[in-house]
């Protein structure tokens, strides 16, 4: 049966972030719950519905931002404690909203995740985890990568404490005390958390886990070791998960599972097989939905689904039917209801527009008067830049808390902008002069009226490296802009992966010289995405890379003194020979280089880019026939005497269009990929073959591997 659910509006509150609203529990078999919520503004707010209109219980006074919020209580006992994270700080509200705790914790920086088991309280910030038994501090543990969540298995189901952390390396941190007890490798960074059907499942051992590129699953967490039960993938594309909550929005007996997405995207999943979740139904915000619950709210027996999104609405999906059946005395009810809650609205609007326009008078006044201080307006802009594996183009999400009127983007980097299907803004170009002023990009996007989200898409040449800068501009008062900067590395098409291929032919690039492990991981940082910023634990480190681009790999491991890096393509050890060498220049060390280059590699990176290349070009002629075939098919009227190949490009003739618009420059950049391994190969041994460039270009053309394969030996 597919849910029929209407869409309400309760509340605006500030800006939230990730996971912090939560229902109160119910005090009766489908009574309505209250709602709590805190924002940036550092304001907990508590209310309640009444006849559709929002009725606060308490409200706190603003302060430092809040970054989560969860429920607490003893041990099986309803969950009716409401505990926030400000800064390094947890506070305790009991429902009412009388304060009863304020722990201020030993942590240097920002509380970034929080859960509340019992007496239990484990936080996290960046790097460091911390657990705490009744406010005193009982374990401690310094994670490899960025810390994006936590969560304990119920300790009424496991007979020991085990934590979970969410980590950004694409990995879930299974502790014991203080120690790392095991690693459970996932398919993408995983960004929350949850307990499987709200308690861990029979077991109490399964863990619902969510991605910032949109996969789900749920793994169990065993003693010994992890055993995946499901995946799904994101096959629509869609964005990142920020939350995810079990409750029974079907009323079919069983939890279904709801997911809240970063591209307001809200998905009901239903265990119809008791195995793999199915997506019964999904429903569009225009903004990234912060955090998911399902419960009842707004009326009593009707459950709904309330999500706050990232500019502090408070919408439910409620089962609750919109045109009530019944007699004309109802009807009467119901519209004399309506009437004066238009009316009530309508008063509202009317003093709102008044006060805004003394306000707008008081400002034109003072900024006037010789006395004068422009004040900028304050706004909160959430952005997110990540690389795509499926394309390999990079994403860059602006989020604003107020319509944005225009986004200027510009780079000293050359970059690709490709199409997004889901972006509604008209963008121009400027033309770029890239010598006095390092532009190879500048671009503005108009953005429609109430337009509170802007995706863009761009695709960098891995080293040519530099800065994407946006310019993000709202409709506010007076006109402000705020700038927010993006690197794009070196290798900036390579991503983290968990293990490669040793048995590939691989280049190796060797260096030593008078550095410290600190200094050879910022070069490696500067060179590489996904690498944590923080120094590694211990004296060596080793990370895995595959190109999204090509599927090449890499690897590198390094030291104090001393490192080394591996990679099936030559052109890669290239690029780190030559940035490498730069940053120790910059900084007066002696590098000592040195290489091993292994012949076979070139022919195998050939091998790997020869269907990409041989598919292109093929479309690229399709494409280029498409005009022509279509005056045969208007003049001749039939296309019968056609061969049937030809029949094909017609009949697909929008497809392959779509497709070729969607990837510009594509055919360009694999035959730049080709020129530069030609020249890397001959760079190693001390030969520059520039002037057969134009040789292997016709070669290119002729699109023929064995001939390709030959001029590069033959050179």
């Amino acid at each position: 049966m597919e849910p029929s659910l209407a869409r309400v509006d309760y509340l605006q509150v500030g800006v939230t972030a990730q996971k912090t609203m939560r229902l109160l529990p119910a005090s009766g078999k489908k009574a309505t719950q209250k709602v709590v919520v805190g924002d940036q503004d550092g304001v907990v707010t508590c209310f309640g519905i009444k006849k559709g209109e929002a009725v606060p219980v308490f409200k706190t006074l603003p302060g430092q931002k809040i970054s989560r919020l969860e429920l607490g209580g003893a041990l099986n006992t309803p969950q009716e404690k409401i505990f926030v994270a400000i800064g390094s700080e947890v506070r305790g509200f009991t429902k009412r909203g009388k304060q009863f705790l304020s722990f201020e914790t030993n942590l240097t920086e920002s509380i970034k995740a929080m859960y509340i088991s019992g007496a239990d309280l484990f936080l996290c910030a960046s790097y460091i985890y911390n657990h705490y038994c009744d406010c005193k501090d009982q374990h401690y543990f310094l994670s490899g990568d960025k810390i994006n969540d936590v969560l304990c298995l119920p300790v009424d189901k496991v007979s020991c404490i085990t934590p979970v952390l969410a980590c950004q390396d694409r990995v879930l941190r299974v502790l014991q005390g203080s120690d790392l007890l095991y690693e459970v490798e996932v398919p993408g960074p995983p960004t929350v958390l949850a307990l499987s059907n709200g308690n861990g499942g029979d077991s109490g051992e399964e863990i619902v886990y969510g991605t910032s590129d949109g996969k789900l699953g749920l793994t169990q967490i065993t003693g010994t070791k992890a055993i995946p039960k499901w995946e799904i993938g994101n096959e629509k594309k869609r964005g990142g998960v920020l939350c995810v909550d079990s409750f029974d929005i079907l009323g079919d007996g069983v939890k279904e599972l709801l997911v809240g997405r970063d591209d307001g995207m809200i998905e009901i999943y239903n265990f119809e097989s008791a195995d793999d979740p199915v997506l019964r139904h999904d429903y569009a915000l225009s903004e990234s939905i912060a955090s998911i619950q399902g419960g009842c709210v707004g009326k009593d027996g009707y459950d709904e689904i309330l999500a706050a999104t990232y500019s502090g609405w408070l919408t439910g999906l409620t089962t609750e039917p919109v045109h009530r059946e019944g007699g004309s005395g109802e009807e009467l009810k119901l519209s004399q209801e309506m009437q004066s809650k238009i009316s009530s609205l309508r008063n509202e609007l009317e003093q709102l527009q008044i006060k805004v326009l003394q306000e707008r008078e008081k400002y034109q006044q003072s900024s006037q008067s010789s006395t004068a201080v422009s004040s900028v307006p304050a706004f909160s802009v959430n952005d997110k830049f990540t690389l795509n594996k499926d394309d390999a183009s990079y994403s860059l999400i602006l989020e604003v808390q107020t319509a944005i009127d225009n986004v200027l983007v510009q780079s000293d980097a050359p970059l690709d902008l490709l199409d997004v299907d889901k972006n509604s803004a008209v963008v121009s170009f400027s033309s770029c002069d890239s010598e006095p002023n390092s532009n190879f990009l500048l671009a503005t996007y108009r953005c429609q009226a109430n337009t509170t989200r802007l995706e863009l898409k761009v695709r960098s040449i891995e080293g040519q490296y530099g800065t994407l800068q946006a310019y993000v501009t709202p409709r506010i008062q007076p006109k402000t802009c705020q700038v927010h900067q993006y690197q794009i590395k070196p290798l900036s098409l390579h991503q983290r992966t968990h293990s490669i291929d040793q048995d590939r032919p691989m280049n190796t690039l060797m260096l030593k010289g008078q550095f410290s492990f600190a200094e050879i991981h910022s070069w490696v940082v500067f060179c590489l995405p996904e690498v944590p910023e923080k120094t590694p634990a211990g004296e060596c480190i080793t990370f895995y890379f595959q190109n999204t681009f090509l599927g090449t790999q890499l690897e590198t491991t390094y030291r104090k003194g001393e490192g080394y890096f591996k990679s099936d393509n030559i052109s890669t050890i290239s690029i780190l020979k030559d940035v490498l060498s730069k940053e120790a220049t910059k900084r007066k060390i002696n590098l000592k280089i040195s290489y091993d280059v292994n012949e076979e590699s070139v022919r195998h990176t050939l091998k790997l880019i020869h269907p990409k290349l041989e598919y292109q070009q093929l479309l690229a002629k399709k494409v280029h026939l498409i005009d022509a075939l279509r005056e045969l098919q208007v003049h001749e009227g039939n296309v019968d005497f056609l061969l049937p190949k030809y029949r094909s490009i017609l009949e697909e003739a929008d497809q392959l269009l779509e497709e070729y618009k969607r990837q510009p420059a594509h055919l360009e950049r694999l035959y730049g990929m080709i020129t530069d391994l030609f020249i890397d190969k001959f760079k190693f041994k001390g030969t520059n073959v520039k002037t057969k460039v134009p040789l292997l270009l016709e070669i290119l053309d002729g699109c023929d591997q064995d001939g390709l394969i030959a001029f590069f030996d033959a050179a």
